[in-house]
């Protein structure tokens, strides 16, 4: 997938109606945002650097209805989303040797990005390095910047790198996306798997990454790379985005023994929103060849301004009345979460929506509807200590033990 048909999945949250979905009273919605402006809400998969480059995108100003933009400063505040995981999110190019320093060259403008908006809004935000960093930033008023790498191809060309990215607050790492690289298989690549997990030097960039603190993310990775990350690491292991299979039988998606497995190596899996993930959307064909069509006509993601994200949203949703596809609901979601936190506690799982990458459904279409996850953990009756450690305390726990054992290594 190219990242023009991320931006149209993601405007698919934007046009379709909110029937048949559980619905929450103003009251409910108002304890639950409360609640969540007491307590640290993270998110662990944010795609909104992708929206930096564009020359009129501002993070300070709100952008509803937009196919391109979910997360914005007046829309974290109206979700009472404290920060989370920006990601460096690099397309998985062609593997030549061309390709290889292209990805390179793109990790580090995408890194550049993310430090030049931190340089550019101090007041606002502010980056974040230890699980600490985060409460102190809520506590000055500002949003927390994590840093995280979504598909480790940046580093395939020079992996030495990767003390460069740590240098620069790197704290979360994915070694694969949605086809096979030089580091490991993906649980999406339609050729299968090529190296049955890992490669080699996909194992010795994890290890590396460990020995540095870093958090090793699980999700786009296939079932392979699980088990070999279990065995190969000393600590918990994270998914920042992924689903529960046996609710929705995606490779994208978890199966049960392997979320059991995660539970007792002390891992997190954090819940994404991604419709294709979340339900069989069906579409057709004729569908799909008409999102193709799309995409060419609109040039590719890349080019394109924000305020482009309107009118794609409009052509989406004349493209769906044509050729309709079935919607995730919340209700779907929800049984995703509900699937997970009665399997294996709430104790190993968190928030990751992939907000700017794709995530969203309808009544749930950017941050600033984050406190309806709350109000239905609250109808659920999960404890203010529960949802404190959903939103922020598990994936902050991750980070700490992997710190905390990179800490006692002997230095080189």
């Amino acid at each position: 997938m190219n990242a023009c048909l991320r931006c149209m999945t993601l405007a698919l949250s934007l046009i379709a109606g909110h029937a048949g979905a559980v619905e929450f009273t103003q009251a409910e919605l108002a304890r639950a945002s409360a609640l969540q402006q007491r307590l640290l809400t993270l998110d662990s998969h944010l795609d909104t650097p992708a929206n930096f480059p564009r020359p009129d995108f501002d993070i300070l100003a709100a952008h509803p209805g937009n196919a391109l933009s979910q997360v914005d400063l007046p829309r974290m505040q109206a979700g009472a989303l404290d920060g989370g995981f920006w990601a460096i999110y690099t397309d998985q190019g062609d593997r030549s040797a061309g390709a290889h320093l292209h990805d390179r060259d793109a990790g580090l403008a995408r890194l550049s990005q993310i430090r030049e908006m931190l340089a550019a809004h101090p007041r606002q935000f502010a980056e974040a390095t230890t699980p600490a960093d985060a409460a102190r930033i809520k506590g000055e008023g500002r949003r927390v910047v994590y840093i995280s790498m979504e598909n480790a191809s940046p580093l395939v060309a020079d992996p030495t790198l990767l003390s460069f990215y740590y240098a620069q607050g790197l704290r979360l790492m994915s070694t694969v996306h949605f086809i096979n690289n030089e580091f490991a298989d993906s649980a999406t690549d339609p050729k299968g798997p090529e190296w049955h997990g890992l490669s080699p030097a996909g194992r010795q960039l994890v290890q590396a990454a460990q020995k540095l603190g870093i958090v090793i993310d699980q999700s786009h990775a296939s079932d392979e790379v699980f088990d070999q990350l279990i065995a190969l690491s000393p600590v918990p292991i994270l998914l920042s985005h992924s689903g529960a299979r046996a609710v929705h039988d995606h490779p994208r998606n978890i199966d049960d023994a392997r979320l059991k497995v995660l539970a007792a190596h002390g891992g997190v899996i954090q819940m994404n929103s991604y419709q294709g993930y979340l339900i069989d959307t069906a579409a057709s064909p004729a569908r799909k060849a008409a999102e193709q069509a799309l995409q060419e006509r609109y040039g590719g993601e890349a080019g394109m301004k924000t305020a482009d994200g309107v009118r794609l949203a409009a052509d989406l949703k004349a493209l769906d009345a044509k050729y309709p596809v079935r919607h995730a609901t919340l209700d779907d979601f929800f049984a995703h979460l509900d699937h997970v936190l009665k399997l294996i506690g709430p104790e190993h799982v968190g928030i990751g929506m992939d907000w700017d990458g794709g995530g969203g459904l309808p009544g749930m279409e950017d941050v600033s509807d984050l406190p309806k996850i709350t109000a239905w953990l609250l109808r659920k009756g999960y404890s203010e200590q529960q949802i404190a450690d959903i939103w922020s305390g598990n994936v902050l726990r991750v980070m700490q033990q992997a710190q905390d054992w990179a800490a006692r290594q002997p230095k080189p």
